[in-house]
């Protein structure tokens, strides 16, 4: 049984260093947490309510993404991201993802598609609502989901990627201004037009979509930026 009981533990301390990579995934992607910025993981842990241990092997894994730079004798430094870096990111996934959204388009079964309806208006509803990480965890759900039906593992696995290092700057800021909606709904435009099997006019979408999810960072990167509101429990 102690066994068991060992196996258990560990299994708990996996659970919370994943809830703790979730939580800080979003405070980086929504802004609250600077760029440049060094960070300990006792201070995190702090304002998360948890135990310093956790926040430190989750960072370590938030590290071996490119997210945070580990500083010697205090802490994680945020990754900074230039605006060479994310046109760079943003020219990347216009050639990968748009041709791809074309082919897709051509072979993707109506019934495959509408499976993703519910994901693209759930992404509407949580910009609507001021739902930012329910908007960004729905938005990465779509976008990865839509792109597997390519069957390429790989090329979902090199988009991911590019999307965590592309991270959103400042959302919270676009949030009350209102200005995440007209980006959400173009899920719904995007999967209107590939059940047409219009893939000219799907392919247009996407890159229409990938230029104002470009222009969201550029005006994102001046909005104020905020502390880890709450603990776990908030959900972040």
């Amino acid at each position: 049984m102690g066994d068991l009981k060992q196996h258990s533990l560990i299994k708990a301390q996996e659970r919370l260093r994943d809830q703790v990579g979730h939580a800080l995934r979003a405070a980086l992607i929504a802004g609250e947490l600077r760029p440049g910025s060094v960070y300990s993981a006792p201070g995190l842990a702090a304002e998360l309510g948890v135990s310093a241990t956790p926040v430190r092997e989750a960072m370590l894994d938030l590290a071996r993404e490119g997210l945070v730079e580990p500083v010697r004798n205090k802490g994680f430094r945020i990754t900074e991201v230039s605006e060479r870096d994310l046109d760079q990111y943003t020219e990347l996934r216009t050639m990968i993802e748009v041709p791809t959204i074309g082919r897709i388009t051509k072979i993707a079964t109506a019934e495959q598609l509408e499976a993703l309806r519910p994901i693209a208006e759930e992404i509407v509803t949580s910009a609507r609502e001021h739902n930012l990480i329910g908007y960004l965890e729905a938005d990465r759900r779509f976008h990865l989901t839509l792109l597997a039906l390519s069957g390429n593992d790989r090329l979902v696995e090199t988009v991911g990627d590019l999307r965590k290092r592309s991270r959103l700057y400042g959302l919270t800021g676009l949030d009350e201004a209102g200005k995440l909606v007209s980006s959400a709904e173009e899920h719904v435009e995007l999967l209107d037009l590939m059940l047409t099997g219009d893939s000219e006019a799907a392919e247009a979408c996407m890159t229409r979509h990938l230029g104002h999810v470009r222009s969201l960072w550029a005006q994102g990167r001046d909005e104020p930026v905020g502390r880890i509101p709450g603990g776990l429990g908030s959900g972040l």
